[in-house]
């Protein structure tokens, strides 16, 4: 009966507003200390990524930290042309044959031998000035993850507003390079927003927020009184993409 209902909710979002704009999936792995990471990097290699692809979702992104953060995260991205595509994947993936012979070692792992202690996932909602994720360049090798709280729904909107009518083209011109832009729709920290932007070195990331907090538009709106108190904190980390990521 629930699933009933849930998918009912599923088809109606993805005829509304929803179906012109991506959904995205970020799931953030903690890593079990001195346990083998290698069986979910095979996991996500061989496994979950090309029965994903098999489902015609493309373009998914895993990440590990820049430095030596403890306890160490993996971050994975997985867009979704919509709601319906969400949850149909996900639910293709239970009958999925490939799939479970290819995920065979993972899911037989011991519990004393298992890579992570838990994930944690949340869906995003892709904003109305980048309703589609932007591969990013070849040779990007420093990806920056944002996520700005609002402390209530209506701080969060005019952020959101602020992104869509001015900044997100500010990031165009100075060179801070959009993945992605989302509006969390399901997870923790709501109400907010995450973005990717990516670079080819921390040297040009550096170069050109530079730029962004110079640039004369920038300047303007960040004075202009409907975007006061609009975010409440900022979460940043530095990710760089494992070897078998495909963006």
């Amino acid at each position: 009966m629930i699933k009933t209902i849930f998918f009912g909710m599923v088809c109606l979002l993805s005829t509304l507003s929803y179906s012109q704009k991506e959904i995205y999936e970020l799931r953030t792995y903690q890593l079990n200390f001195g346990k083998p990471a290698s069986i979910l990097y095979n996991y996500f290699e061989n496994a979950l990524i090309p029965a994903l692809n098999k489902q015609e979702i493309y373009n998914i992104g895993v990440f590990e930290e820049i430095g030596d953060a403890m306890p160490k995260k993996i971050y994975v991205f997985i867009p979704y042309k919509d709601m319906n595509a969400f949850y149909q994947t996900n639910e293709s993936l239970k009958l999925n044959t490939y799939y479970e012979k290819a995920s065979n070692t993972y899911m037989k792992t011991s519990p004393s031998d298992f890579p992570y202690l838990r994930y944690e996932t949340s869906l995003f909602i892709a904003f109305d000035g980048l309703p589609k994720m932007i591969k990013p360049a070849e040779g990007s090798t420093v990806f920056e993850l944002r996520t700005y709280e609002g402390y209530n729904e209506d701080a969060l909107k005019r952020k959101i507003k602020m992104f869509n009518e001015s900044e997100l083209q500010i990031f165009n011109d100075v060179g801070l390079h959009s993945v992605f832009f989302g509006e969390k729709i399901l997870g923790s920290q709501m109400p907010c927003l995450t973005y990717m932007i990516a670079f080819k070195d921390m040297k040009e990331r550096d170069d050109n927020w530079n730029k962004f907090g110079m640039h004369p538009e920038w300047k303007r709106i960040s004075q202009l009184p409907e975007y006061e108190n609009t975010v409440s904190n900022i979460y940043r980390v530095f990710l760089k993409p494992m070897s078998f990521s495909k963006l």
